[in-house]
């Protein structure tokens, strides 16, 4: 049985693959055994500020080397990474370090004065470490050649928690997804298992590595195979070609978004993306009709999964040696199992509508804190999604719309509830409605309904400053529509 403690799993590749290149960051690489040995450092650090196991560590750090080195320093020593996005407001960020119990907060420079702003509210989180200098310079390069970090470090089981991510909750307040060790190293074997990876894949990570997806695809599962890792911070389509060309990559996992502006961008062509092996859509659906065009242009293999960050979070995808069927998320990964019930928990036959239901290694543990949410999503071991589907005859899952209000802006999983109730804290709201508006790019985008309250002269510029204040830039509306009143089913009326 392969080993279930993520920190032991760096360890081990690294003894397999010490000289391999691990990561690639702005003309600099990192071997296997110069990542490790600055995890151990860096757990020395963490241990020092009395860290153990089952402590909550916050990462709130873009897609740099020290994202990797933090995550495994956490995990190493048995705590648990609560990963935090990156656009979160002082607003988001307050919230989100009192209620999962962090005790220290790494972050960069650049975002230090949002915790200085909210400090005073939070009596447990009372380190901050960041993890670039004055000068520029970052812990890799004021690390490297220290002293391993000598300490007999905790046993892990499988059951013990890792990783705690927030996901959007239809309340309106962020739920802390607790995901295990058990839950992750089950996830890092699909590279591998499903994609045929090797250690000589080389993988592009555009995903940030605060969402589940982006861990798991562009972090955990490159790892695993001893393959090595270009990070990408900031990018835009010229430059994504341009380092698939010059690194060249043969793996790239993303949202449909990112596929999509690859396909359509005019100068593809003057790039040579021939180094190009797979490419994995998910976090929204691809429009079925663009992927064989991506396939034949690029002379890649595109291939769709599913998942959600209750689920750790892949639950199907596609095969290399199946059929693809159009619009379809795949079947199940190995030690999943997907159904879909009716409203009374009746599991529904081939072919009929109902809610889709998983089973398997990867369902979290729970939401931190939160017995009555965790309840209303897991019953006797199902999670229930909330997404409707159906599912032939050969097991491909088909998504046919939503049980819950949701909305999936560039990846992003957004309820309005939570927009909702940042809209009418603004003194000239008494009413608002958001939803979902489809969009080729972002596959939705976030429209609100607005009732002005009383004569209160309130305008759309004026409505999308105050949400940038308390909400993060994804969760922001895009459109904004005023109305005299709202419809039964929350849409405007004139």
């Amino acid at each position: 049985m392969e080993n279930v403690s993520l920190g032991m799993m760096l360890e081990e590749v690294s003894t397999a693959y010490p000289g391999n290149t691990s990561l690639i960051y702005k003309d600099k690489t990192i071997t296997y055994k110069e990542l490790n040995k600055t995890v151990t450092a860096f757990a020395g650090i963490l241990s020092n500020l009395g860290i153990n196991k089952g402590d909550k560590v916050a990462l709130m750090l873009p897609n740099i080397p020290e994202f990797v080195i933090s995550y495994f320093a956490v995990v190493r020593l048995g705590a648990v990474a609560v990963t935090l996005n990156i656009l979160s407001t002082p607003y988001e960020l307050r919230y989100l370090l009192s209620n999962s119990d962090s005790k220290v907060f790494i972050t960069t420079s650049s975002q230090k004065k949002k915790f200085e702003a909210i400090t005073k509210g939070l009596p447990l989180c009372r380190h901050i470490v960041l993890m670039d200098g004055p000068d520029g310079e970052n812990f890799f390069q004021n690390n490297d050649n220290k002293e391993p970090f000598e300490r007999a470090l905790p046993v892990i089981d499988g059951d013990d928690p890792a990783v705690m991510i927030y996901t959007s909750g239809l309340t309106g307040k962020p739920l802390g997804a607790v995901l295990t060790h058990k839950n992750l190293s089950t996830q890092s074997t699909l590279l591998r298992d499903i994609c045929a990876g090797t250690e000589r894949d080389r993988g592009l990570s555009l995903i940030p590595f605060f969402h589940s997806f982006g861990a798991v695809a562009n972090m955990l599962g490159v790892i695993k195979l001893g393959a090595s890792t270009v990070l990408m911070d900031q990018f835009n389509i010229d430059t994504i070609f341009q380092t698939i060309e010059k690194e060249a990559v043969t793996y790239i996992a993303a949202v449909p978004r990112l596929f999509l502006g690859m396909l359509l961008h005019k100068t593809a062509g003057n790039y040579d993306c021939s180094s190009l092996r797979i490419c994995i859509t998910g976090g929204s659906t691809m429009p079925p009709e663009y992927i064989p065009m991506f396939e034949q242009k690029f002379g890649a293999k595109l291939m769709e999964g599913y998942g959600l960050t209750e689920a750790s979070p892949v639950c199907s995808f596609s095969r290399l040696d199946m059929e693809q069927k159009p619009g379809s998320i795949g079947i199940p990964i190995p030690g999943v199992t997907a159904t879909v019930f009716d409203d009374k928990g009746n599991e529904q036959p081939s072919g009929e509508v109902g809610e889709l239901v998983i089973k398997g290694a990867n369902v979290m543990k729970g939401y931190y804190k939160d017995e009555k949410a965790t309840g209303d999503v897991i019953h006797d071991g199902w999670l229930h999604t909330g997404d409707l589907a159906t599912i032939d005859d050969d097991g491909y899952i088909f998504l046919t719309g939503r049980k819950k209000r949701m909305i999936i802006t560039s990846g992003f999983n957004v309820y309005p509830r939570e927009v909702e109730i940042v809209l009418t804290m603004h003194p000239a709201v008494a009413e608002s409605r958001v939803v979902a508006k489809p969009d080729l790019m972002r596959g939705e985008i976030i429209k609100a309904f607005i009732v002005r309250k009383g004569e209160l002269p309130v305008d759309e510029k004026e409505i999308l400053k105050h949400c940038r204040t308390y909400l993060s830039s994804f969760k922001v509306p895009r459109e904004v529509e005023f109305v005299e009143s709202l419809d039964a089913d929350g849409a405007g009326a004139s």
